[in-house]
């Protein structure tokens, strides 16, 4: 990865004070360890009219996937060669931004005591970025640089192949930005907007990353138009990290706005005497349901299938009477994401002992699943074309055949209870289908007759009189005889 920083000067004030700025020196080229590679800063020109300082990431693809991507004793659950092969050590990334803040940390705080007060002086600054992750195209470029202060802000396609122009473009742009700014504003939004074009990071979001984004984005992101897309990219799309940095900047604005500190617009709520009851996520409650029902059928040994990015399985790890935990899933990022969660490379070896994380497709039979207390498919149903269900009614059933299978769908005759739901639309972009609860229940009952179950349907969240619960699970168990069988 590579980015180059210039700006001009006069004999008075030389451009060569960008090296004082920076915090390198111009004559000297250094390299600085990061956990994902080397970083090396040199200036290729050096006069008082003009100076480059250049930042080149070397990343180390093994230390990139040993550190990053879920490897520990619970074990990766993406093994293929693209981990190695990759676009990661050419293309400008979190991995920059990260680089940034490691190698000019006193600039990114705008801190300068060589040249007291040239840090608060905007100059005239060109930064060249040769590779972007552009998940947007040139135009999403423009409108996060652009109403930030830069004259011009120019984003140039990357071709797929110049020698076969119909192929058409990359995801990729050339970024060239040219403007008057303070050297650490520059820095700072670089360091949010490089991961927020790629829309990923090779790192676990935690809830510290909202006070990241907040010191970066200070002094300009309360005001951007682009400030929602800006957080929910940042954060991962992580909803609730997302609500509350616009919570925060929503403040942020108000106490500007009124020339205020932000403490004394944030006090109308005493915390000592807040006891407003929250209401319980329908997630949690889901959650909820499938751990008493898994409880009440004494399972110890148990498969998440569909486990999506790790939340029940995170669930079961916390609860010592499940002593064998297998998530599944056919996506390696929701399963690289799931491994983060659980920090399965931080995990002692008595708790990594009873967790394990697989790729594989619910719709073939693999032996792998056979002979588990119990089976969970949280929301995974609906995900899939009609066609396929007996598929995976017979993957499940017939050939893993664990002795108790937990089902749950949405409910669709509850979305008329989603405010924000519009009339005639389902849950989630993915879903191909929602049931009734008549339609549900002839499924499950006709699954269980065909496999030797006997099946109870459960209401998950509020029982509306009406409508229904807002999740219907079903409760799938082995009959007596086909268990003495098994």
């Amino acid at each position: 990865m590579f980015l180059t920083i210039s700006t001009t000067g006069t004999v008075e004030r030389p451009a060569t004070d960008l090296g004082y700025l920076l915090h390198k020196h111009p004559d000297k080229a250094q390299a600085f360890s990061t956990s994902h590679g080397t970083a090396h800063v040199f200036y290729p020109e050096a006069s008082a009219e003009r100076c480059t300082a250049a930042l080149l990431l070397e990343v180390d693809p093994v230390a990139l996937v040993r550190r990053g991507k879920g490897k520990g004793r619970g074990g990766a659950p993406d093994s293929a060669l693209a981990q190695y092969v990759n676009d990661r050590p050419y293309a400008a990334s979190s991995l920059l931004a990260v680089a940034l803040t490691t190698v000019f940390k006193s600039a990114l705080r705008g801190v300068c005591a060589a040249l007291p007060g040239r840090a608060e002086v905007p100059m005239p600054l060109r930064v060249e970025v040769p590779a972007v992750p552009a998940r947007g195209g040139a135009e999403l470029v423009r409108k996060l640089f652009e109403p930030l202060g830069w004259i011009s802000v120019t984003a140039e396609p990357v071709a797929l192949d110049e020698q076969f122009p119909e192929w058409g473009d990359s995801r990729y742009v050339q970024l060239v930005l040219e403007g008057e700014l303070r050297l650490a504003d520059a820095l700072r939004q670089l360091y949010v907007l490089l991961p927020v074009l790629d829309d990923a990071k090779h790192y676990w979001v935690a809830p510290d990353e909202v006070d990241k984004l907040l010191r970066a984005g200070d002094g300009w992101l309360a005001d951007h138009p682009e400030q929602k897309l800006i957080t929910s990219r940042y954060l991962s799309r992580r909803w609730g990290l997302t609500r509350r940095a616009m919570e925060r900047l929503e403040l942020v604005r108000l106490a500007e706005a009124d020339d205020l500190d932000v403490e004394d617009v944030d006090n109308a709520v005493d915390e000592t005497t807040d006891t407003e009851e929250r209401p319980v996520p329908l997630a949690e409650q889901r959650r909820a349901a499938v751990l008493e029902a898994l409880h009440t059928a004494g399972a110890s040994r148990v498969l998440d299938l569909g486990c999506g990015q790790g939340q029940l399985v995170q669930a079961l790890l916390k609860d010592t009477r499940f002593t064998e935990i297998v998530g599944v899933d056919v996506s390696v990022r929701a399963l690289t994401v799931a491994g983060r969660r659980l920090k399965l490379d931080r995990m002692g070896e008595r708790q990594a002992s009873r967790v394990k994380l697989m790729q594989g497709s619910l719709t073939y039979t693999d032996k792998r699943l056979t002979g588990y207390d119990a089976a969970v498919l949280s929301e995974v149903i609906e995900h899939l074309d009609l066609p396929r269900l007996p598929a995976l009614e017979y993957a499940v059933f017939g050939s893993a055949r664990p002795r108790t299978v937990l089902v749950t769908t949405p409910n669709v005759e509850y979305n008329v209870r989603w405010e924000s739901l519009p009339a005639g639309h389902v849950r989630h972009a993915d879903h191909r289908f929602e049931w009734t609860r008549q339609e549900f229940r002839t499924w499950a009952e006709g699954v269980a007759e065909r496999h030797g179950y006997g099946v109870r349907l459960v209401p998950v969240g509020p029982d509306d009189p009406e409508v229904g619960p807002p999740t219907q699970m079903a409760v799938f168990e082995m009959t007596e005889k086909e268990a003495k069988a098994a």
